[in-house]
């Protein structure tokens, strides 16, 4: 018989473009995933998707049943966040603070595809640089910090992994180096947000380890930045997705750091009183969609 959970499959499948995000979308082992579409391929008598395609190119049959997806799901949806609206209340808040500063590029319609979900709920930005967002957690300035995960006090969601890769200027002295190491740092210019070192993952994990000495400099957006790194001002260290684009398009390189590579990885922290709430949950939900959608090198957390 068809569910609702193989509808949503393969929606996921259209979100996540191929089986292994879409199997960390829907918090299933791939095998598991795998192993539900063939059940679905035996019952219809042909393959949902072409296997070699990516992205994902749907089958007439795979077509067919997700605009079924599309017709039944968003009902039943919505009915589940009216019935959580009447037991729950249908109004609350989210204050939202970031420690992650290039998420404002993809959080923006992230917050207006939550609007149209949830509009008795207020969402709006706690404005500003914050040297600890976590404070703004613990004075109640905010409700809910994208970041690092903030601690045994607070409710922690997984959202994904995602590469940190150094950026420099087409010309630099260092784009000849496929990785960069430690070493290579010494005497340059590092171009951060103004944050504190301890949270820069790149002097943390990599440059004070190494006793490497380095000259800062800081600016507020990523694309004033991008074009400090773009005129030979220094380097900097920022999410692959923040800086795709402007690679693309060779304003600047790109290189990664260490033989595996600098990771990060991403959490809401709410604190417990808003950890059950229905809306909260849907928040990161529709985060890990709409990234898992959008953002290229990203690696849902489960």
């Amino acid at each position: 018989m068809l569910e609702l959970r193989h509808l949503r499959t393969l929606t996921a499948l259209r979100s996540a473009g191929s089986l292994v995000r879409a199997a960390q979308l829907l918090n299933l082992t791939q095998s598991a995933l795998s192993h539900q579409i063939r059940l679905m391929e035996d019952r219809y008598g042909g393959p949902l998707f072409e296997r070699k395609s990516l992205p994902i190119a749907f089958t007439a049959v795979g077509s067919r049943l997700l605009a079924l997806a599309d017709s039944v799901l968003p009902g039943v949806e919505q009915a589940e966040r009216d019935i959580t609206r009447l037991s729950q209340g249908d109004r609350g808040q989210l204050r939202v603070a970031l420690e992650c500063h290039t998420c404002f590029d993809w959080l923006m319609p992230v917050m207006d595809a939550f609007r149209q979900r949830w509009p008795e709920v207020e969402i709006d930005l706690v404005s500003g640089f914050h040297s600890d967002p976590v404070e703004l957690l613990k004075k109640g300035e905010a409700d809910l910090v994208i970041g690092s995960a903030c601690g045994p006090r607070y409710k922690v969601f997984p959202l994904f992994r995602f590469e940190i890769l150094v950026v420099m200027a087409q010309k630099h002295r260092l784009a000849a180096k496929r990785r960069l190491e430690a070493a290579d740092f010494d005497g340059e210019t590092l171009i951060t947000y103004p944050v504190p070192e301890q949270r820069i993952d790149l002097i943390r994990e990599v440059l004070a380890p190494a006793g490497v000495a380095f000259e800062r400099r800081s600016a507020e957006l990523t694309v004033a930045i991008l074009q400090l790194v773009a005129s030979r001002r220094g380097l900097a260290a920022l999410p692959n997705w923040a800086i795709k684009n402007y690679v693309d398009y060779d304003y600047v390189l790109s290189r990664p750091v260490g033989p595996n590579g600098l990771w990060s990885d991403l959490f809401v922290s709410v604190p417990p009183a808003l950890a059950g709430k229905a809306y909260v949950g849907d928040f990161v939900a529709v985060i890990r969609e709409q990234c898992a959608r959008t953002l290229d090198g990203i690696t849902l957390l489960s």
